[in-house]
C-alpha cells in the first residue's frame, strides 16, 4: 500500500490506520534518503525522528498548535506530513522548499530556525503569548539532546518555572550532535536512559492505568521517583520529566503525547531513538551522515583541509598551540589534530560564546589557543571575541570557516558579517588568504602576534593553482600592474578578479591590475595611497556584506583624501540570502567576473 501519493496532505496522515503507520514512517524514509542523496542536507538526524513526527502529528493540529523545531535538522519528515510532500523533491534547490524551518513557507512552521538551542525560549514566548490573548492551544519544543547543553537552553529551562505557563519539551535523544555529544550533561541523560528500575516499574504502571495514569498515579509516581530515580535538572527547576522512552515506538509514543497534552504542568518528555536509523550506513556512522553532500558533487581538497593540516604543522612546533572546536570537528577537519594531540584539543559541545571564553582564559595562561568556527556561529560569540578577548588584546586565532556565501544551508547559515563586525573590534587584526600559500602566511604571522587575529576562508575547494605574491608586512599585494583601473579583492574574491582581468585583456578593454587584499583590517594605507593615486577606477568585489565591508571602507579614505577616483562595489546588498547554489547565488548579487566588466564597460571606459 502507498500513503505518500501527489495532494498527500496533514488530513491524510489523521486518516490512516494506527496499524499501518510503520508502513508510512518506511514511505517517508525511502523519500528523504532520494531526496538528501540528490540535493544533499541534513539526513542522519531526520531519519531519526520519523516515528516520534508522525506520533506528534497525531497528537497535535500543526495549523493550530505551536510545534517549534530546535536547529531544525530534524524537520524533513515534518515538512513531508504537512502538505508539502509534492514540493519535497526541491528541498534545498534554489526556489524550492528550505532546509530549515521557514515562516514564509508554511502556515506549520512557526519559527526560523538554523542555529541550536532557541526552541524552549520561543516556546516561552509564543505560551505567554497564548495565555495573554486568551487563547487555546499546545506549545511544543522539539529539541535534541546536543542542542539542550547551549547556554541559551539553560536560561530558558530555568525561566520555564517563572512564566508560570504550560509547555511541552520533546527531547530527542539521539546521543549525538554532529559527532558525538560530551559534556557532564549528556553523562546525566544517559544515566537516566539507564535506570532501568525506575523504567520497569512506571511501565507496569502505565501498563495497569491506561491514560488515567498521569492523575491516579501522580503521586506514586512522585514515590518512586524521589526513591529510585536519578537527580535530573529539570524536576529540580519545575519541569516534570518523564522519561527516557522509545522514540521509535508510534503507538506508545501517541499515547505519552496525548497524557503530556492533558497534562496541567510544563512537561519534558525524554525519547531514545537512532541517528540515521533506516540506512545501515547512517546508522554506523551517523557522524559522516550527518550532513551529505548532493550526489555527483566532485570531492577536492578544501579549505578547511588546507587550514586543520597548517595548524597541525603549527603545533608541531609550538607547544603552546591548542585547538577549539564547538561540536564541529568534522566539519573543520580538526578528527587527525585531536589523535595527534588530545591534551591539546577541545570540543565543547555547541556553546560558541563559552569557547571563546575559555580560549582567553587560556591566551591570559600562556597558551595559543587556536579557534576553530563557521562564520555564521561566530555571531553567537562577538560579545566574548570583543569583551573577554579584544578588551584584553589576547593572543586568540580566529579561524573561520565557510566566510561568504555557503549555498544551500540558507539564510542562517550565511557567512557576511564577520568582516562588518571585526573591522570595530580594536585590536583585532583580519585577514583573508585566497589560496594555500597566502593561508599559509596568514597562519604564520598570526601565531607570532601578540593580540587577537581572525582569518577568515570560504566553504568548498582550495585553488590548486598558486594566485598570491610574497607579502611581508603590508596586506595588500599587487598580483598584476594595469592600466586606468585596478581591481582589489579579497579571499574567493581574488580568483574571480583574475578573470576579470583576462577578459577585458580578451576583449581589447582596458587592462586592469589586480590587487590581493589579505589583510582586511588594519587598512595597508602605503598601497592604497599608491592605488589612489595612480588608477581613474577601483572595482572592490567581497564575499560580504556591503555595509561595513572592505569597499565601505576604501570609500571612506577616498572620500576624507579628496581623491578622483571611481569607486565600483560588489557585495551582497540588505538582504537576507536565500538557500541556492554558491554559483547561483553569487550570479543573483552580480559576484561575476562578467558583472564587473559590464559594469566598468558601461560606466567608465572610454573608447
Amino acid at each position: 500500500m502507498e500513503f505518500l501519493k501527489k495532494g498527500f496532505t496533514h488530513d491524510d496522515l489523521l486518516r490512516i490506520d494506527d496499524k499501518d503507520l510503520p508502513l508510512l514512517a518506511d514511505e517517508v524514509r525511502a523519500l528523504i534518503i532520494d531526496t538528501v542523496k540528490k540535493n544533499g542536507g541534513h539526513l542522519g538526524s531526520s531519519l531519526g525522528v520519523v516515528e516520534l513526527t508522525i506520533a506528534m502529528l497525531k497528537v497535535f493540529d500543526p495549523f493550530n498548535d505551536r510545534i517549534i523545531f530546535d536547529v531544525g535538522h530534524q524537520s524533513y519528515p515534518y515538512k513531508i506530513l504537512t502538505d508539502r510532500f509534492d514540493k519535497f523533491q526541491t528541498l534545498r534547490l534554489k526556489d524550492g522548499i528550505s532546509g530549515f524551518p521557514r515562516r514564509s513557507e508554511s502556515p506549520c512552521d512557526h519559527f526560523n530556525t538554523g542555529h541550536s538551542s532557541t526552541s524552549i525560549s520561543a516556546a516561552l514566548g509564543y505560551a505567554k503569548a497564548r495565555d495573554l490573548l486568551g487563547e487555546k492551544r499546545n506549545v511544543i519544543a522539539f529539541i535534541g539532546d546536543a542542542s539542550l547543553i547551549n547556554g541559551l537552553s539553560f536560561e530558558a529551562l530555568n525561566y520555564v518555572q517563572e512564566t508560570n505557563t504550560k509547555i511541552i519539551i520533546i527531547l530527542n535523544d539521539n546521543r549525538h550532535s554532529i559527532s558525538n555529544r560530551i559534556g557532564g550533561f549528556s553523562n546525566m541523560l544517559a544515566g537516566l536512559s539507564a535506570n532501568t528500575c525506575y523504567r520497569r516499574i512506571k511501565n507496569f504502571a502505565r501498563r495497569n492505568s491506561g491514560v488515567k495514569w498521569a492523575g491516579r498515579f501522580e503521586k506514586c509516581r512522585d514515590f518512586l521517583k524521589m526513591i529510585l530515580k536519578p537527580h535530573n535538572l529539570f524536576d529540580q527547576v519545575g519541569i516534570n520529566y518523564w522519561g527516557p522512552f522509545d522514540g521509535h515506538d508510534i503507538k506508545n509514543t501517541v499515547k505519552i503525547l496525548e497524557l503530556a497534552k492533558n497534562y496541567y504542568k510544563p512537561v519534558i518528555l525524554h525519547f531514545n531513538t537512532v541517528k540515521g536509523k533506516g540506512l545501515p550506513e547512517a546508522e554506523e556512522n551517523p557522524t559522516k551522515y550527518h550532513q551529505v553532500s548532493p550526489s555527483g558533487e566532485i570531492k577536492s581538497r578544501t579549505w578547511s583541509e588546507a587550514a586543520s593540516e597548517i595548524a597541525e604543522e603549527l603545533a608541531m612546533k609550538d607547544e603552546r598551540i591548542v585547538c577549539f572546536t564547538a561540536a564541529m570537528s568534522t566539519g573543520v577537519k580538526l578528527e587527525k589534530f585531536s589523535k595527534i594531540f588530545p591534551d591539546r584539543f577541545f570540543d565543547v559541545g555547541i556553546a560558541e560564546s563559552h569557547m571563546l571564553t575559555m580560549a582567553a582564559g587560556l591566551a591570559a595562561g600562556g597558551m595559543r589557543p587556536w579557534v576553530f568556527i563557521y562564520s555564521t556561529f561566530l555571531q553567537r560569540a562577538m560579545d566574548q571575541l570583543m569583551h573577554d578577548i579584544a578588551l584584553q588584546n589576547l593572543p586568540v586565532v580566529i579561524m573561520v570557516d565557510r566566510a561568504g556565501l555557503s549555498g544551500s544551508d540558507g539564510d542562517t547559515h550565511q557567512g557576511l558579517l564577520d568582516i562588518t563586525w571585526g573591522r570595530s573590534v580594536p585590536n583585532l587584526e583580519i585577514y583573508a588568504p585566497c589560496d594555500e600559500d597566502s593561508l599559509k602566511d596568514s597562519m604564520i604571522k598570526a601565531s607570532k602576534r601578540n593580540g587577537p587575529t581572525l582569518i577568515r576562508y570560504p566553504r568548498g575547494k582550495i585553488p590548486p593553482e598558486k594566485i598570491s605574491v610574497d607579502i611581508n608586512d603590508e596586506g595588500i599585494a599587487k598580483i598584476y600592474d594595469g592600466h586606468k583601473w585596478a581591481l582589489l579583492g579579497h579571499g574567493a574574491s581574488v580568483e574571480t578578479m583574475l578573470k576579470v582581468r583576462n577578459m577585458a585583456e580578451n576583449q581589447g578593454i582596458d587592462v586592469p591590475a589586480v590587487y590581493d587584499v589579505r589583510r582586511v583590517k588594519p587598512l595597508d594605507m602605503k598601497v592604497i595611497d599608491e592605488i589612489l593615486g595612480k588608477y581613474q577606477a577601483v572595482s572592490v568585489l567581497e564575499e560580504n556584506y556591503l555595509f561595513g565591508g572592505f569597499g565601505e571602507a576604501l570609500g571612506a579614505v577616498i572620500a576624507e583624501k579628496g581623491c578622483n577616483v571611481k569607486l565600483m562595489r560588489f557585495g551582497i546588498p540588505d538582504v537576507c540570502v536565500k538557500h541556492a547554489t554558491q554559483k547561483e547565488q553569487r550570479e543573483l548579487y552580480g559576484l561575476t567576473p562578467e558583472n564587473v566588466l559590464t559594469q566598468y564597460k558601461n560606466n567608465y571606459y572610454e573608447k
